[in-house]
C-alpha cells in the first residue's frame, strides 16, 4: 500500500455524506460529489441518477489536474476552485485537503455565491474529517518484537518443511 491511499471507514462515509446532505440543503444544489485526485468517486448525495458519476468524477479529476498546469505557467501553484457555468446547469469545485476534490451540480434556483460559502464551510469540516482519517493511518501497525518474528519464522520453516 502507499503512502498516499487512504481507507475509509463506512463511519467516516456517513459522516462525509451527513456533511455533503447539509450543503445540499443549504445551498440548495442539485448534487455533490467527492472525488479523489486520481479520479475515483468517493462518494456523492443529491439526485445523480441521471449522470454516470464514475466517468463525471474522472473527468473531473482530469479537468482539476490540467488546471494546475495553467496555473503553474502563470505563476500560481494551483487553482483551489473551478466553476464551470453552463445554460442550465453549473458545477463548482473545490479542493479538499490534499486529496480530495469537492464538486456540486446546481442551477438557477441558487447562486454561485450561496453554493461557494456553503461548500468552503463543508471543505472545512471534511477537511477535519480527512486529517483524523489520515492521522490514524499513519499510527501504523505495532512493532512486532524480534523473538516473537524469529519464532515465527522457526514455526513456519517446520510447517512447510518436505
Amino acid at each position: 500500500m502507499s503512502d498516499d491511499s487512504l481507507i475509509i471507514y463506512e463511519e467516516e462515509i456517513e459522516q462525509i455524506d451527513s456533511r455533503l446532505t447539509k450543503l445540499l440543503k443549504g445551498a440548495e444544489a442539485k448534487c455533490a460529489l467527492l472525488v479523489d485526485k486520481d479520479g475515483h468517486l468517493i462518494t456523492r448525495q443529491g439526485f445523480t441518477h441521471s449522470l454516470d458519476t464514475t466517468a463525471l468524477a474522472a473527468l473531473l479529476a482530469g479537468s482539476f489536474a490540467s488546471t494546475k498546469e495553467i496555473a503553474r505557467l502563470v505563476g500560481e501553484t494551483e487553482f483551489s476552485v473551478l466553476f464551470h457555468q453552463g445554460k442550465k446547469d453549473h458545477i463548482h469545485m473545490s479542493l479538499v485537503g490534499e486529496r480530495s476534490i469537492l464538486v456540486v451540480i446546481f442551477d438557477d434556483r441558487t447562486t454561485i455565491g450561496m453554493v461557494r460559502l456553503y461548500a468552503k464551510e463543508t471543505a472545512d469540516e471534511l477537511a477535519k474529517i480527512f486529517s483524523h482519517m489520515s492521522d490514524r493511518s499513519h499510527q501504523g501497525h505495532p512493532e512486532v518484537s524480534a523473538d516473537f518474528a524469529a519464532t515465527a519464522g522457526d514455526k513456519l520453516d517446520d510447517i512447510f518443511k518436505d
